[in-house]
């Protein structure tokens, strides 16, 4: 299934990886969003189970093995085009991780990885789901 200008929406999943009062962003290499500080994820591929993904996801983009904890938050995010036709259509659910092995890198759909305080986010302009699911799961530790 296409993802730019999708006949339906897409599953997709995010690892909010939570450690010692920070979380892991993502510098986006790829649209959407690309450049823009976000949660790792992806899309589900079939026959993955919700978690699975979360995790595959995280370790491609990160490097870091995760395991996955509570579900923060199910989120919805249409980007339209120019000509105000639905260009991108994810149902984004996301989960609570903490890292358990891994070297922390940028990998695949990532040009950056790093580590963010509660006092840092601002600055980023996350989409407000992103800003709001990362609140919670920053509440959560």
């Amino acid at each position: 299934m296409k993802r730019e200008y999708p006949e339906s929406p897409l599953v997709g999943v995010g690892a909010v990886i939570v450690r010692e009062n920070r979380v892991l962003l993502i510098q986006r290499g790829t649209p959407p969003l690309l450049g823009e500080w976000s949660l790792p994820g992806g899309v589900l591929e079939c026959g993955e189970a919700l978690r699975e993904a979360a995790v595959r996801e995280a370790c491609e983009e990160t490097g870091l093995l995760v395991e996955t904890g509570e579900l923060l938050g199910v989120y919805e995010r249409v980007i339209r085009g120019d000509d105000g036709r639905v260009r991108y259509h994810y149902v984004l659910i996301d989960f609570l991780c903490r890292p358990v092995g891994g070297d922390l890198k940028a990998g695949s759909d990532a040009a950056d990885v790093r580590w963010f305080t509660r006092d840092e986010l601002p600055a980023l302009k996350l989409a407000y789901d992103a800003n709001d699911v990362v609140l919670k799961g920053l509440s959560r530790t």
